[in-house]
């Protein structure tokens, strides 16, 4: 089934306890379009790039399954750029920088082809960006998840708020979930997220696994342990790509599939985890994934 994938391409700077990376490929949909092109092609993208983005890189996208029609390239003009350094816990970041370039006036087009797609992934953008893409839609997907963040819960929440009236899943952290709600109790955050649109809510927990809540049922993901933890930077973003890329390869939405999903995305971000920028997701196969999925089932098997 068709997955369409809406987010930023753009260039990190990432510094860690572990080292450095200058200049490297990053995005919310560069993570996204390469988790989920695991299990479900093509992905298409809806992005903006600079002149000065490497062709090297958009022909790996395309190699690996991703649909490049919804990427706008505006020679003479730059890409995105972040850069952020983390401490020791790799949960704590400062922003050292942030140029928007073509982001800052980014209108977001969809070809054709992708205006019927079965799901549809909102990456962490402007709630007036996500409105766009949604206004494009010639019908209602399958399934919409978002992403968003507590910036834009402290600048544009009456937009935020419009968004989430019209999307099945939304994927938060616990920080984000526990003020968009009010509600410090995770799941009293959940009912009062549910009530806002989404039917699902993920929220994030980092190297303590993801929560997927539907009304009052509950499911918990743990993080898998990892003896080599180097860069986080995309992690909750490649999570969504695995979590969406599984769901459109079965198109499967009910809960016992969520979790399964849940699981995937798990899976595909302790990939990411593991070198900088999109280096280890490059070197993903098959195999790789299943042997970590059976990891994670062996990781919480257990006999009453």
């Amino acid at each position: 089934m068709s997955l369409v994938a809406v987010g930023t391409v753009a260039f990190d700077d990432i510094e860690t306890p572990f080292g450095r990376a200058e200049k490297v490929i990053g995005g919310a949909c560069t993570y996204i379009a390469l988790a989920a092109s695991c299990f479900v092609q093509p992905v298409r993208i809806v992005s903006v790039v600079g002149g000065d983005f490497p062709e090297e890189t958009l022909e790996l996208l395309k190699n690996r399954g991703v649909d490049l029609d919804g990427l706008q390239r505006r020679p003479g003009e730059k890409s995105f750029f972040w850069a952020g350094k983390y401490y020791r816990d790799l949960n704590t970041r400062d922003t050292l920088d942030t140029q928007l370039n073509v982001l800052a006036d980014f209108d977001p087009v969809l070809p054709p082809a992708y205006r019927e797609p079965e799901f549809l992934m909102l990456g962490n953008l402007t709630p007036m960006v996500q409105m766009r893409v949604l206004e494009q839609l010639e019908r209602r997907p399958k399934l919409i998840a978002m992403d968003t963040m507590n910036f834009w819960m402290n600048t544009a929440m009456s937009d935020l708020l419009q968004v989430l009236k019209m999307v099945d899943v939304l994927t938060i952290n616990d920080e984000e979930a526990r003020q968009l709600s009010g509600e410090y109790s995770l799941v009293k955050a959940a009912r009062v997220i549910h009530q806002m649109g989404p039917r699902f809510l993920i929220i994030k927990k980092g190297e303590h696994g993801a929560l997927l809540f539907q009304g009052e049922e509950v499911f918990f993901a743990p993080a898998l342990p990892l003896a080599d933890v180097v860069d986080p930077t995309g992690a909750g973003d490649t999570f969504a790509g695995g979590f969406m890329g599984w769901l459109a390869s079965t198109g499967d939405i009910s809960m016992p599939n969520m979790r399964r999903a849940v699981v995937y995305g798990s899976a595909m971000a302790s990939f990411c985890v593991e070198k900088f920028s999109v280096e280890r997701l490059q070197e993903v196969t098959p195999e790789m994934i299943h042997i970590r999925i059976k990891q994670f089932a062996d990781l919480v098997h257990f006999k009453l």
